[in-house]
């Protein structure tokens, strides 16, 4: 079985019902019986934040509607923030740091059309394709 990460643009475009941001091969890929696909906490934490300070627009329920994606959660262990440490500082983002440390710590797969995480070494899904608009990333973060 592999396990794929979702980034936590590709959880707000799942939430959105914006599917035709993903492309059909990643959709078709995570969907299938034999993939695992994973929400971190730490997604959820940051959706929260985004949306109670304005920075992103999402309906109040989207709680009820991320348990109807069926993704499995992915809590923060000690180990995954530990894992943080050992990461080189391509970026600051304090969230896609930790996703790419359970990525790592969880022998995942990163889904994500950020291609700066590229640079983690982590093996991801999507990124290499294609760079997400300004609009996309605004939405996103």
């Amino acid at each position: 079985m592999t396990r794929y990460l979702l980034d936590t643009n590709v959880v707000v475009w799942l939430l959105l019902g914006d599917r035709s941001t993903i492309p059909e091969s990643v959709v078709t890929t995570i969907s299938d019986p034999q993939a695992e696909p994973l929400v971190s906490a730490a997604s959820v934490w940051e959706i929260a934040i985004k949306r109670s300070v304005g920075k992103l627009m999402i309906d109040p329920a989207w709680p009820r509607e991320l348990a109807r994606l069926d993704l499995l959660a992915l809590p923060v262990t000690a180990e995954h923030a530990a894992a943080v440490a050992g990461l080189p500082w391509h970026h600051r983002d304090p969230f896609d740091r930790l996703l790419i440390a359970q990525a790592t710590v969880e022998d995942a797969t990163l889904v994500t059309a950020d291609r700066r995480l590229d640079t983690y070494g982590v093996p991801t899904l999507w990124s290499a394709s294609r760079r997400p608009s300004r609009k996309e990333r605004r939405s996103a973060t």
